[in-house]
């Protein structure tokens, strides 16, 4: 089994998915999904002194616009080990561009987390926390010569949108063949 072309996304699609986690929250090592192998392979340590404020995974079965599984942050109180599948509900979305091109993070609660299950949208999140994930990702590349620039948050329904375009993406990729 392929945890990225074999785990269904779910039944609730857009708003409520499965992410699988590629690393935990307070990782400062990046891990990515090998495509070919399906092992997590190392993409690189940050060079600052920070720290994923957030588990980030993917949504199974989707295509980003970066040819990479559509990322997603989930927020739970806890750090949750790599591979696992959580149960997520989207809540937000935000917006970057790395290296010139637009790279969509979904914000995502762990919906078996009674501390974050009751969340709907990204604004109803204490404010601070917000503004921390937004600086991490305003940050965390300066030190290897990079900008990244990064929008406000948008609400659910905007990342219910790119969610969708993701899962057809994949779909009319996966009928012409991956290479």
């Amino acid at each position: 089994m392929h945890c990225w072309h074999d785990v269904t996304p779910g039944e609730r699609l857009p708003r409520e998915f499965i992410t699988l986690i590629e690393f935990p929250m307070g990782s400062s090592v990046k891990y990515e999904l090998d495509k070919v192998t399906e092992l997590l392979k190392l993409d690189r340590i940050l060079y600052s002194v920070v720290y994923y404020p957030a588990s980030y995974g993917f949504v199974p079965q989707t295509l980003a616009e970066d040819d990479d599984p559509l990322d997603v942050l989930v927020l739970c109180q806890e750090p949750v080990a790599p591979l696992t599948l959580v149960r997520s509900r989207a809540i937000g979305l935000m917006t970057m561009v790395d290296s010139g091109k637009r790279d969509h993070k979904v914000i995502d609660v762990a919906m078996d987390d009674p501390k974050y299950a009751s969340f709907q949208e990204a604004d109803e999140l204490p404010v601070h926390q917000l503004s921390m994930v937004r600086r991490f990702f305003q940050d965390y590349k300066q030190l290897e010569g990079k900008s990244v620039e990064v929008d406000q948050f948008q609400p659910a329904e905007a990342s219910s949108k790119v969610i969708i375009e993701a899962l057809e993406r994949y779909t009319n990729k996966r009928r012409r063949g991956f290479k």
